[in-house]
C-alpha cells in the first residue's frame, strides 16, 4: 500500500525530509510551500547588504526532483489542517494525507508591538532580505540632500536589535560597507558620523556560544566601530526614534529586528499543544502529541530531551537531522520493522561570521560535555566559508556564491547595490 506524505514547508526539515524519501517505493510525497525556491536563510544577511543575489541563496523546489518518480510540489498557503479528516485546505484546494509533517519554521517575532511590526525591518525571507537592502541604500540617497544635520544624523545611524548570530553578523556587515565601499560610492557624505547600534537584551552577544566567542565577537564588533549595548530592551520605534525601557532614545531612520523568532504553526493545532515560542510539542519521534499521524520537525518543533530539557536550538542542522531522522522511521514503519529511533541531536558545532578575515567557532568535543573547541579570527572565517558553500543547494550556486566572495575580497567591493523602484517603494516618515 502506498502512503502520502503531506510535508508543508520546504526549509532545511521540510527538504530534508522529502529528499530521504525521494524514489523510495511505497510513497508518495507532496511538498506543499507558499515559495517555488528553497531559501538559505543563513546568507539572508549578505542579501541585505548587496554581497550576494537573492538567486545565488534561493533554489527551485522543482529542480531538485527533476528524477523524481514520487516527489511532487505545490506552491500553496496552508489555511487550516482538519486532522478529524485527514486533510490539509489551502489557497488552491484541499489536499489529502495518510501522514503530514509539519515543517513551517518561523518567523520573526515582533512580541506584539504594533508600531515595531509597522517601522522596523525584519530579515526571514528572501523578500525581506531585499526590502531591507532597498530602504538602506535607499537611505544614503536620501542622505545626500539632508535638510539639517538631525535627519542627516538619523540617515545614517542604523539601529540592529538582537545579539544573536544574525545580528551580530548583519552588524560587521554593515561595517564593512562603511569602511570599504560606502566612503567611494557617496564622497559628499562623511561616513565617520555613521552609527552602527547593536542592541542586546540579555547580558551577552552570541549567548548560545561559549563565554570565548562572546568575547571575541565583542572585541571584533569595537574594532569594527559597532556601538554594542547589552542589557538594552528596546520598547518603541516610531519610524524616527527608538525607546528603550530604560527611557534613553536613539534617532535612527532604520531598525533591523533580530531579537527573536516563533514558531509558523498552522491553523488546525490545538492551542493545548503549543508551548513558549509558538512551538508544538512533540515525542522523540516528533510525533505530535495526541496524534498517531501527525509530526513536527525543525523550528516550529518543540521536543524535551536529558541533553536539550528546553527544547532543541532552532537552527539548521536541528531540522536537517529531524528530517533524516523521521524519513528512516517512516521507511521502518511501512517495511513493518519494530526497529524505530528516537532523536538525539549531534550538535557539529556552531559558528558567526563579524566581518572580513573575523569569525568565531564553537565545536563540541565528543564525551566531553560542556567542553568546546574555539576557534577565531580568519581560520574561523574560513571554516565558515566553507561550510555555508557546501550546505548551498545546486552547483551553480555554489560557484556563483564562491566568486562573489572571491571578488568581494580582492576589491573590497559588492556590486549588487542596485534600488528597483517600481519593485519596492520604501516608507517614508514625514
Amino acid at each position: 500500500m502506498v502512503q502520502t506524505i503531506l510535508i508543508i514547508g520546504g526549509g532545511f526539515g521540510g527538504l530534508k525530509l522529502a529528499r530521504s524519501l525521494n524514489n523510495k517505493a511505497g510513497f508518495e510525497v507532496l511538498l506543499l510551500d507558499k515559495y517555488n525556491y528553497h531559501q538559505f536563510q543563513p546568507l539572508f544577511y549578505q542579501v541585505a547588504t548587496a554581497s550576494l543575489d537573492p538567486s545565488n541563496i534561493s533554489f527551485p523546489l522543482r529542480k531538485v526532483f527533476h528524477k523524481s518518480k514520487n516527489v511532487r510540489v505545490r506552491m500553496a498557503e496552508v489555511q487550516e489542517i482538519i486532522s478529524a479528516e485527514n486533510k490539509v485546505q489551502t489557497d488552491i484546494g484541499d489536499f489529502l494525507y495518510d501522514v503530514l509533517v509539519i515543517a513551517t519554521g518561523a518567523d520573526t517575532n515582533f512580541f506584539g508591538n504594533e508600531n515595531l511590526i509597522d517601522n522596523a525591518f525584519p530579515m526571514k525571507s528572501t523578500v525581506e532580505a531585499i526590502q531591507l537592502r532597498h530602504r538602506l541604500i535607499n537611505n544614503f540617497e536620501d542622505a545626500l540632500h539632508a535638510k539639517d544635520e538631525n535627519e542627516l544624523h538619523r540617515l545614517l545611524t542604523i539601529v540592529i536589535v538582537g545579539g544573536g548570530p544574525t545580528g551580530v553578523e548583519l552588524s560587521g556587515a554593515i561595517a564593512d560597507m562603511r569602511r570599504f565601499v560606502l566612503p567611494k560610492d557617496y564622497p559628499e557624505l562623511d561616513f565617520s558620523k555613521m552609527k552602527i547600534y547593536l542592541l542586546e537584551g540579555s547580558p551577552k552577544t552570541l549567548g548560545a556560544m561559549s563565554e570565548k566567542s562572546t568575547e571575541d565577537s565583542c572585541r571584533y564588533l569595537h574594532k569594527l566601530n559597532v556601538i554594542v549595548l547589552t542589557n538594552t530592551v528596546v520598547k518603541e520605534y516610531d519610524g524616527k526614534t527608538v525607546t528603550m525601557q530604560n527611557g534613553e532614545t536613539i534617532d535612527s531612520a532604520m531598525v533591523i529586528w533580530a531579537a527573536g523568532i516563533t514558531g509558523n504553526v498552522p491553523e488546525g493545532i490545538s492551542k493545548d499543544l503549543i508551548v513558549r515560542g509558538n512551538r508544538i510539542k512533540v515525542d522523540r519521534k516528533n510525533k505530535v502529541f495526541g496524534f498517531v499521524n501527525i509530526y513536527a520537525i525543525g523550528d516550529v518543533a518543540y521536543m524535551e530531551t536529558e541533553n536539550y530539557p528546553a527544547g532543541h536550538p532552532q537552527v539548521a542542522s536541528v531540522a536537517i537531522q529531524q528530517g533524516k531522522v523521521l524519513a528512516n522511521n517512516l521507511r521502518r514503519w511501512e517495511m513493518k520493522s519494530p526497529h524505530v529511533e528516537d532523536f538525539e541531536y549531534f550538535d557539529k558545532g556552531t559558528m558567526a561570521t563579524v566581518g572580513r578575515n573575523l569569525a568565531v567557532v564553537d565545536i563540541p568535543i565528543p564525551k566531553a560535555i560542556g567542553t568546546k573547541i574555539h576557534l577565531n579570527g580568519f581560520i574561523a572565517w574560513m571554516m565558515w566559508m566553507g561550510l555555508h558553500l557546501v550546505l548551498l543547494l545546486g552547483v551553480k550556486n555554489r560557484f556563483a556564491v564562491f566568486g562573489n566572495w572571491i571578488y568581494n575580497y580582492i576589491t573590497y567591493d559588492q556590486n549588487l547595490r542596485l534600488i528597483f523602484k517600481e519593485f519596492y517603494r520604501p516608507k517614508k516618515v514625514e
